[in-house]
This record gives C-alpha cells, sequence and structure tokens, in this order.
C-alpha cells in the first residue's frame, strides 16, 4: 500500500464498548473507503494476558463475525501504540498519500450512552477531503474509548 490515496489507521480491541458500539460503521468505512483507494489497518495493542478477549485468535473471529475488510493486526510488544502515541480504543489517524498525518480524532459524535447516529461523519469527512485534495478541517475534536491496556511496567511517558 505504498501508493493509497490515503491511510486510515485505527487503534481498536473486542471488548471496548466504545468499540462495540461501532463496529458495523467501522466495516462499512472500511469497504467504502478501501474502494477508493484508501489503504485500511487496525491494530489492538492491549494486553492479552490481562484482556484474553482481546488475543489474536479472538481479533480473528471478531473480523470475521463483523466483516472487517482492513487488516487487523495485533501489536505485541505495544511499541506502535507508543510511536503513535495513542490514547485509547478507538483512536483514529488519517494520513493523506503523502503519508502526512492530516486528521487524530473521533469517529463522529455518537457514544453507547447517547441516540446519535453511529454514522462516522467527523472520520469520514477528513477521508473525503483527502481524496477530493481539499484541507482537512483543523478543528478535530479528540477520541475518547477505553484506554490502552498497557503491560505492567510498559504504560508511556510521553513528554
Amino acid at each position: 500500500a505504498d501508493s493509497a490515496n490515503a491511510y486510515l489507521v485505527m487503534f481498536i480491541s473486542n471488548h471496548c464498548p466504545f468499540v462495540k458500539h461501532m463496529r458495523e460503521e467501522l466495516a462499512r468505512i472500511g469497504r467504502d473507503y478501501g474502494d477508493r483507494g484508501v489503504a485500511n489497518y487496525a491494530i489492538n495493542s492491549n494486553d492479552v494476558e490481562r484482556y484474553p478477549a482481546d488475543n489474536p485468535d479472538a481479533m480473528k473471529q471478531e473480523a470475521q463475525t463483523w466483516g472487517y475488510p482492513f487488516a487487523y493486526l495485533h501489536d505485541e510488544t505495544q511499541d506502535i501504540a507508543k510511536q503513535y502515541r495513542a490514547a485509547c480504543t478507538p483512536d483514529f489517524y488519517v494520513f493523506d498519500a503523502s503519508q502526512k498525518l492530516v486528521y487524530r480524532g473521533q469517529f463522529d459524535d455518537s457514544r453507547p450512552s447517547n441516540k446519535k447516529p453511529v454514522d462516522g461523519r467527523d472520520l469520514r469527512a477528513a477521508l473525503d477531503a483527502v481524496l477530493a485534495g481539499t484541507a482537512v478541517n483543523d478543528h478535530q475534536v479528540p477520541s475518547i474509548g477505553c484506554s490502552i491496556k498497557w503491560k505492567p511496567g510498559n504504560e508511556p511517558t510521553y513528554g
């Protein structure tokens, strides 16, 4: 995927209620934008010793159950999450064709506890802008969800 029109990197997990809330729409976005030349990657960085629901076998089952059309990768060392400074699941990053970060923010305004539609509006707007060659909105609302489940002693210290 060295020559994608855009890149979407998502930090997700199987057990987080915020991710569960949007699974169908995650798959839909993967299909919609994969067809438009966006390289999609989902990464699970959680500690699978303490959170076995996030182990690679469970990830494979999750991807099959929900029809994820993107690679769902296990970050066993948690180094990738640290390099991205990922804070939670879900956490979304959009890069343009030259691999420059242009969006880091929420999926949409929907939460498990509110009645707002799960439509991926914020993420779709960022992807649409990149694909249209226009600027991504500077107003980017940080994602909210479950903390990354760091291995004991592996918690990042961001300066």
